[in-house]
């Protein structure tokens, strides 16, 4: 059966009229641009499945831009962690460009700017221009310094750039309308004074262009035909018309922009300004973390790049805004890890369970399956022994017919083990169970063939050998927040709604099989979900992290 075309979303039916109407497929050009000034979010992820995923489908190129026009906020591990986690998602670009490649352009399309009287040097504070912008019910008042000559501006202008005015004396402003509708055409700023250190130019400039000035203008640099936003920067696209017709060339591609919704997450933030204050309030680590919401986090919390560009896939490409409940992420994830992660034992809340009929010093080396889902995952060998761990949950002293586990008097499988029974408890001192006694029967084991293997029980436990069993660190992570949408509030800040308990440190006990297990690998722990070995884990301590429960907890 042929498999069933998607339709196309509104973006591809923008593309696919261009191209009976104004251009042809050779001259497709996408872009992703994001600014580094922090790492990439899962709304970052979806952005670069668009626009990458957009140039698979109509074999385009993608540039990959770094707007870097902000030496306040940018640095370099931004743009290295920026270029490897497209990477990992496995997308390549064709170009990787920099806003900062084209300072001197734009310097110099503002000079003719100057010339042609459509742009002027504004002496004013940032807080008397914002109060003379008006409201976007009243008009707004030309500046004093409006009406400066052509001359005086280009002095003003060549001294801002040659560092002769401190920070915040002066600005270039385009002169458009101050009283267009759009409070975005009422003269916008387009160059700022900035005596910062840039990453790339070093100290080279003392005046930087605005994001505005700076965009619309790259894309047109970059003959990038399609440039795609999302709907914060829908009143922007008046300006970037307007700045592309100062400059446009009608022998060269003209850039169109348009815009799609976001999709939020719930039980997250994605403001790179309020993950910042997480990591500056020490409430995760680092960007990395595994609670972050970034690409870097749920790498390194287990997340695959098939399950992050499925969940991209699967919202689709809309024109509203709307909230993904975090929930269907972790499904793409969990879908994806069923395929491919090897079944192991761990316990994390470890009971002793001694087998009093089982030979003292004998280990039996027991055939397990990797993972039933893929048939040339094969199987491994796990041991055996007289005293094993189970979860403290698994065992209760008395219980009624709906619990299926392990409890005084009645029987469960072991899994890829023995079927045991429950016949007597040790407690401490404080009456806690330290050890649970049991028998086993002899004719159970699991594959073994014979008569009394296929005996069934309604309970199956995992476990593990206590004597060949290794120790690990185990986090397990919860939801970072505890409401849905906690940066909606405004009268509470976002940070009052932080899960305390998001991150709970563990000692668990594993079957030897994991003790050579590598960096990002990942497992299910049977029975509780799934897991991958962090960054920090070495073969002395290993450590691993929860990446999501085996089924939908919420």
């Amino acid at each position: 059966m042929a498999k069933e075309e998607k339709p196309l979303n509104f973006i591809e039916h923008i593309i696919e009229q261009d191209l009976k109407t104004e251009i042809t497929k050779e001259k497709l050009r996408f872009r992703f641009p994001p600014e580094p000034n922090g790492y990439l979010h899962i709304g970052h992820a979806t952005a670069i499945c668009l626009n990458f995923g957009l140039g698979l489908k109509y074999q385009a190129p993608v540039n990959l831009r770094f707007d870097d026009t902000n030496p306040v906020k940018e640095e370099q591990e931004f743009v290295d962690a920026i270029k490897k986690d497209v990477s990992w998602l496995g997308f390549s670009w064709d170009k990787e460009c920099y806003a900062s490649d084209y300072f001197q352009q734009l310097y110099d399309w503002a000079i003719q700017l100057i010339k042609d009287g459509k742009a002027y040097v504004d002496s004013q504070t940032s807080a008397q221009i914002a109060d003379q912008k008006g409201t976007p019910s009243t008009s707004g008042k030309e500046s004093p310094f409006r009406s400066r000559s052509v001359a005086e501006n280009l002095e003003l202008f060549e001294k801002m750039k040659n560092g002769d005015f401190a920070e915040g004396t002066h600005v270039l402003r385009a002169k458009i309308d101050m009283n267009a509708s759009n409070m975005l055409m009422r003269d916008p700023v387009i160059y700022r004074v900035l005596h910062k250190h840039h990453h790339r130019t070093a100290n080279h400039w003392k005046i930087y262009p605005m994001y505005d000035w700076t965009h619309g203008e790259s894309d047109y640099l970059e003959q990038v035909s399609h440039s795609f936003c999302t709907l914060e920067f829908l009143p922007h696209r008046e300006l970037y018309d307007w700045f592309l017709d100062q400059v446009y060339n009608p022998e060269l591609i003209r850039p169109k922009q348009r815009e799609f919704a976001r999709r939020n997450l719930s039980h997250t933030v994605v403001s790179k300004r309020k993950l910042s204050q997480l990591i500056e309030n020490g409430i995760v680590n680092s960007w990395d973390d595994p609670r972050m919401p970034t690409i870097s986090g749920l790498r390194r919390r287990g997340y695959t790049p098939t399950s992050i560009k499925n969940f991209a896939d699967s919202i689709g490409v809309g024109k509203r805004d709307n909230l993904i409940d975090v929930s269907h992420l972790e499904f793409c994830v969990r879908e994806d890890l069923n395929k491919i992660a090897p079944r192991v034992m761990a316990v994390l809340d470890p009971v002793k369970v001694v087998i009093s009929n089982y030979p003292e010093g004998k280990v039996e080396w027991l055939e397990a399956e990797n993972n039933p889902e893929q048939e040339q995952a094969g199987s491994r060998e796990i041991p055996f022994s007289k005293e094993i761990y189970i979860e403290r949950e698994d065992f209760k002293e008395a219980a009624n017919n709906k619990f299926f586990r392990l409890t005084l008097g009645k029987e469960v499988r072991l899994k890829n083990a023995y079927i045991i029974k429950g016949e007597s408890v040790v407690k401490d001192e404080m009456g806690n169970i330290a050890e649970i006694h049991c028998t086993y029967d002899t004719e159970s084991r699991s594959g073994s063939g014979t008569e009394a293997s296929q005996r069934k029980v309604k309970g199956t436990l995992h476990w593990v050998s206590i004597a060949h069993a290794i120790s690990a660190e185990v986090r397990l992570y919860d939801r970072l927040f505890t409401v849905e949408s906690p940066d909606t509030d405004k009268e509470k800040d976002f940070l009052e709604f932080v899960n305390p308990d998001s991150l709970q440190v563990i000692i668990g006990f594993l079957e030897p099989s994991l003790q050579n297990a590598k960096v990002e690998e990942k497992f299910q722990f049977q029975r509780i979900g799934y897991f991958t070995v962090d960054k920090e884990s070495t073969k002395n301590h290993l450590i691993f992290n929860k990446t999501v429960s085996l089924r939908d907890s919420w």
